[in-house]
């Protein structure tokens, strides 16, 4: 698992590169503020839910300030995912430095 700057996923997503982001958070957050065409799978859920991930595909796992997602890239990585990154500083960061339009909370 490797830590991702808000940078550095903004630069992804304008290039068009393939790859998952994963938002951990519980669906009350989604209603508050949301990065689109990211996949939803609550962290309490992520255990039972794996097979719906692609092991071959990067995946980005995104919380509100990067904690949690950190424990969920971990558990990935421990699972066998291999190309797994924490979004350093979460949605709020992501919001703050990358996409003003996304509310903070």
């Amino acid at each position: 698992m490797r830590d991702i700057s808000v940078e550095e996923l903004g630069e992804w997503r304008l290039q068009g590169r393939t790859f998952v982001l994963l938002d951990v958070r519980e669906p009350v957050e989604l209603r508050l503020a949301r990065i689109e065409g990211a996949l939803h799978i609550p962290m309490r859920a992520l255990a039972q839910r794996t097979e719906e991930l692609d092991r071959e595909v990067e995946i980005v796992v995104l919380c509100h300030s990067g904690s949690r997602s950190a424990h969920a890239a971990r558990f990935l990585a421990a699972n066998g995912f291999t190309r797994v990154y924490n979004l350093r500083g979460g949605i709020d960061a992501y919001a703050r430095r990358i996409d003003p339009t996304i509310p903070t909370y």
